[in-house]
């Protein structure tokens, strides 16, 4: 067994790797960037080096300091996790190289699999089904526009050195190719140093379904059975879970078979997942599923496949690097019980998911759920990297139970001031579609108004906050004072033994909202008794954060969309403006692109109106809550 491993990455995966070698009695070394210094994966670590810079392409993908580390630290291998290097045939190499062991797959298999043109190719040969669409070397944009009509509308671009939803792109007609193909470049040159794409026939009512397979370096391979992560949004998995809803033993049996002989078609040893999409237009069936792509590296969400099986996914993968045959023989795996996972992200569904970056304040996650975090209370989410908090995991004997609980979990998180998704997971768990396991990879993206409806709080958390926020924390022991009961008659009219209801004027997010309350309700136990003094409380309902403010005539609504005011929401660059000073705009429409965390964001227009006010400017560089354009609402 390796007796000293380098981790090559950061956050939840970094800290899920450091305690399966915590397990084993494995010496863990860490490596950080400046953004990453005090992060939880250095704390946990028996010794951490730092590689540079926070930008990741100054840092974590600098293979030669990574190596450096090792080298350093005495460690024995190096373990990539996923993201960064993880799929680098070419780091794999510089690794194996210099005496290290590489905890993965090897260069051949990955630079086999690592191009989705050419692993498709490859696949069709060994027999297993491929999507229709077009995978050629040539990319000329006038030759990619006719490939898609050739395919027919619509189509997938995606990115061939793409993954994690980046570098993809819905086109619906070819009037919208055009556009769609050079932001999709941009975002995979941004994202991958490749921009090359390939064109893939959109299957109407799409499922994703994937297969965790093994392989060891005795020739062994077997797979883990599937999982389903069909929900998404932009291509971004939100929720998994294994097995598959509707999927019956002749077609698990099928598509099971066909990702063995995939990952044998090249060698394979190590962890991978073989990615496929179903047409679910009539349930699953074998001959109605095809092979999307194979992710050579630890999955995200291997969670759900380890509750299912009992199996340490990251013990196997350091137990096969050292040279060791596979734990357990394909007869020796089976599926007990349901497992689901949700990504809990920093970011605000309400405001089209844009991310949110700064210092967790406050942050608890809950009990009764497996918990992999690469965060703490009063860590940093970065702007530098993926905003993922956390992943939820629950496990049920049954479907129901495993989603019921992961709807509760998903409901009791609390964060503040950053906004996370919490109370969005919560609702799509809730969903119906989804409880019946029938939803498609396009269910989000169809329902998404009605799903990321901003959240308001119940009368019975306005009651509470009512009580909390509209008096001060002033507290008279013994008995209510002179001057408490003067303020209280002068402002409600207050009678001793005459309860009366009250208005109370509230700032709930900004916005003026009236509750009615019982004064002895606001006054039980404690008097609340000067004026109000500006002070905001944050309170949590359903996964959702709301900040409650005393009412002022001066405090408004202040800054944002609600005022027309466009705001960046995190540090970036500017990439498109599609408007100018003076032009009439509809709710919803396109304003600008924005580029952060090496994603694209669109800003678009929050009401009916005029570009009153227009600061961006494409290329321009731009700091959080810099005013970008202002919008003045039709009359």
């Amino acid at each position: 067994m390796i007796a000293s491993l380098l981790i090559a990455n950061r956050g939840e995966i970094a800290c899920r790797i450091i305690r399966t070698a915590r397990r084993l009695g494995i010496r863990r070394v860490a490596v950080y960037s400046d953004a990453d210094a005090r992060a939880l994966h250095v704390r946990q670590a028996d010794e951490a080096v730092h590689i540079g810079p926070s930008p990741a392409r100054e840092s974590y993908l600098v293979g030669e300091r990574i190596i450096a580390a090792a080298r350093e630290t005495g460690a024995e291998a190096i373990h990539p996790g996923y993201g960064f290097l993880s799929e680098n045939a070419e780091f794999a190499e510089e690794v194996i190289a210099a005496g290290l062991v590489w905890v993965g797959p090897s260069p051949a298999s990955i630079r086999a699999m690592g191009l989705k043109d050419a692993a498709k190719q490859l696949m069709a040969k060994a027999g297993v089904p491929v999507t229709p669409g077009y995978m050629g070397a040539e990319q000329d944009a006038t030759y990619l526009a006719e490939r898609a009509a050739e395919t027919g509308y619509p189509v997938l671009i995606k990115a061939v050195a793409g993954g994690g939803g980046k570098g993809m792109r819905q086109v619906e007609s070819a009037e919208a190719f055009a556009d769609a193909l050079a932001s999709c470049r941009r975002e995979a040159a941004a994202s991958f140093g490749n921009d090359h794409v390939l064109i893939e026939k959109l299957i109407q009512r799409p499922r994703h379904i994937e297969v965790q397979v093994f392989g060891d370096s005795h020739g062994n391979v077997v797979h883990l059975f599937e999982r389903d992560c069909s929900l998404q949004r932009r291509h971004q998995k939100v929720i998994e879970e294994a097995p598959a809803p509707g999927m019956d033993e002749a077609t698990r049996a099928s598509i099971c078979e066909a990702a063995v002989r995939a990952a044998k078609a090249v060698d394979y040893v190590g962890a991978g997942t073989i990615e496929f999409i179903a047409d679910a237009s009539e349930g699953l069936h074998a001959d109605r599923i095809w092979f999307m792509e194979m992710n050579t590296r630890l999955q995200v969400e291997h969670p759900v496949t380890e509750e299912i099986t009992g199996v340490d996914l990251v013990e196997w993968q350091l137990r096969v690097a050292s040279g060791e045959p596979l734990p357990k023989r394909q007869d020796e795996l089976t599926i007990d019980g349901w497992a689901m996972e949700a990504r809990l992200y920093a970011e605000d569904p309400a405001k089209g998911f844009l991310p949110s970056i700064g210092r967790l304040d406050h942050l608890e996650l809950p009990n009764g759920a497996r918990i992999e975090t690469g965060v703490e209370e009063r860590d940093q989410v970065s702007p530098f990297y993926d905003p993922m908090i956390a992943k939820l995991v629950t496990r049920g004997a049954t479907r129901e139970e495993a989603r019921s609980s992961l709807a509760d979990a998903c409901a009791a998180v609390e964060c503040e001031p950053v906004k996370t998704n919490a109370w969005f997971l919560a609702r799509l768990l809730r969903e119906p579609e989804f409880g019946a396991g029938t939803a498609t990879t396009g269910f989000i993206g169809a329902e998404q108004e009605r799903l990321t409806e901003a959240p308001v709080p119940s009368e019975a958390l306005l009651r509470y906050a009512a009580d909390d926020v509209a008096f001060d924390d002033t507290h008279v022991p013994g008995g209510w004072s002179n001057p408490a009961r003067e303020f209280m008659q002068a402002r409600f009219g207050f009678r001793l033994n005459a309860p009366a209801r009250v208005s109370v004027r509230l700032l709930v997010d900004r916005k003026p909202v009236d509750i009615e309350v019982d004064e002895r309700a606001l006054m039980y136990d404690r008097l609340r008794a000067s004026v109000v003094d500006g002070r905001q409380h944050s309170y949590f309902e359903g996964g959702a954060t709301f900040t409650v403010a005393p009412y002022r005539k001066d405090g408004g609504a202040g800054g944002g969309a609600s005022s027309g005011a466009i705001l960046s929401p995190m540090p970036g660059r500017i990439v498109s403006v599609e408007v100018a000073a003076g032009d009439a705009v509809t709710k919803g429409q396109k304003l600008l692109t924005l580029e952060a965390m090496k994603m694209e964001h669109t800003l678009t227009a929050p009401f009916d109106g005029t570009v009153a006010e227009l600061t961006a400017v494409a290329g321009g560089q731009v700091q959080v809550d810099a005013l970008l354009a202002r919008i003045e609402k039709d009359d």
